[in-house]
């Protein structure tokens, strides 16, 4: 008796490693199949009780005991049958009854790739039916639910350190060099695509007409003028540095002071008059620069030309490359700071967006249409994926094993078919035996 618990003590600590395609057959079910393996010993007893009642009945009948062992014998008898019965409609199910091969038992093992389809063929046809899926979902509310979830401040919190995690996630697997060919391929196929010209047309003329070059103008001003008084001694050895050679030294540094001055005077007074002719040239120069932009053939070729040419380069493309590193490093420490204006941001949209959720009717129903018509896509689309993976999982899983599985789960229940089937047999044979004497009478 000790040896026997012993062993059974080992085998519930055991955990028997999954045949491939099979089941992990843990401790747990070899606790399950004990209890199994008591209620068929209770079973059994219960039918062997029975038995010795029946033969006990019978041995008082034939002893003179009087009427009432026939009506015992009767009762047990019918007992012994109900017993056996369910006992080998019970043993069907896993096995063969004493190792006979009687047809239409051991169903599990023998039928057990017939069983998978007919599971997926009930899931494809009671669970995975679109009105089924949309129904469902309709009756759930998922939309008003969702909303007043994410109306928490903790769970927006939660949901903004989420999407904060995929996002960094994200940037590290994505690869720096395959970024920056997309996004460098991209600018340049966009800017091959459309003429330039046209819109720096429009913007200029859009400028000019509000006057907003005007601040342009003033600094080029200002900063002419601070030039020209720092470098004054430059300005005027350009001057005489092209004077002729037969021209006196004093003749040419005369011209040169003279020159300056006057450079200066006239850079101070553009700077200094709004309504200096200087400034409305410019003015003029720019709108008409505009229009040419917009309407002259020649210049819009020569813009679109340079526009090439800039893109072509070196420095213009390591430039287009290199800003993508920029961004996702700054993407990178806003995912990660808590108080960076990025995730203040996403939070604050996730907690109205959950406020509206529950306040607004009209965006509920669009959001629960959203999640319907997703769900009933997904099903209808991969109904037969779904159900042919129910199917292949229980096909490749190992009879023995599946059996075992199956019986420690629901042999329990099982063998309290046997012991109802006993006491329900006693019973109507004992209502059958008094019958048939009483209408025999």
């Amino acid at each position: 008796m000790n040896q026997s618990n012993s062993g059974e003590s080992a085998a519930a600590e055991r955990v028997m490693p999954a045949r491939p395609g099979g089941f992990t057959y843990s401790a747990a079910d070899e606790e399950k199949r004990r209890g199994v393996r008591r209620m068929k010993a209770t079973a059994t007893g219960l039918l062997a009780v029975v038995a010795v009642i029946y033969a006990l009945a019978k041995w008082a009948q034939s002893s003179g005991a009087g009427g009432w062992a026939a009506y015992v014998a009767a009762a047990a008898e019918a007992g012994m049958v109900g017993a056996l019965a369910d006992w080998f409609a019970v043993t069907a199910l896993f096995r063969r009854p004493m190792g006979l091969p009687i047809p239409h038992t051991a169903i599990i093992p023998t039928k057990k790739d017939q069983l998978g389809v007919s599971l997926g063929e009930f899931v494809g046809e009671n669970f995975l039916s679109g009105d089924i899926v949309r129904g469902r979902l309709r009756a759930v509310g998922i939309g008003s639910r969702l909303g007043a979830w994410l109306a928490e401040p903790e769970h927006a919190d939660r949901v903004t350190a989420e999407l904060a995690t995929a996002l960094r996630g994200a940037l590290t697997v994505l690869r720096d060099s395959d970024v920056q060919a997309v996004v460098g391929e991209a600018i340049n196929r966009r800017a091959d695509a459309q003429e330039i010209a046209p819109g720096l047309g429009a913007m200029l003329e859009k400028i000019v007409t509000d006057g907003g070059h005007h601040r342009v103008v003033d600094l080029v001003c200002v900063r002419a003028h601070d030039w020209l008084v720092e470098h004054s001694d430059s300005v005027m050895d350009a001057v005489t540095g092209g004077a002729p050679g037969w021209t006196p030294r004093f003749v040419d540094r005369k011209v040169g002071e003279r020159v300056y001055k006057e450079l200066l005077r006239f850079v101070t007074e553009t700077r200094d008059m709004p309504d200096h002719p200087a400034r409305g040239a410019i003015d003029r120069f720019l709108a008409d620069f505009a229009q040419e932009l917009q309407s002259d053939t020649d210049t819009r070729e020569r813009i679109e030309r340079l526009k090439s040419e800039v893109l072509g380069r070196a420095e213009v493309q390591d430039l287009i490359a290199s800003a993508w590193s920029s961004v996702r490093a700054m993407m990178v420490a806003a995912a990660e700071d808590e108080r960076s204006e990025l995730r203040m941001r996403v939070r604050a949209s996730i907690l109205s967006l959950g406020a509206r959720m529950t306040s607004d009717d009209r965006l509920r129903a669009k959001i629960d249409g959203w999640l319907e018509d997703a769900a009933v896509y997904v099903v209808t689309t991969y109904r037969d994926e779904i159900t042919l993976l129910i199917t292949d999982t229980v096909a490749s899983w190992d009879p023995e094993q599946t059996t075992r599985k199956i019986e420690a789960h629901i042999g329990r229940d099982l063998q309290f078919i046997r012991i109802n089937g006993t006491v329900v047999g006693a019973l109507a044979g004992l209502g059958i035996f008094t019958v048939s004497r009483l209408l025999g009478a």
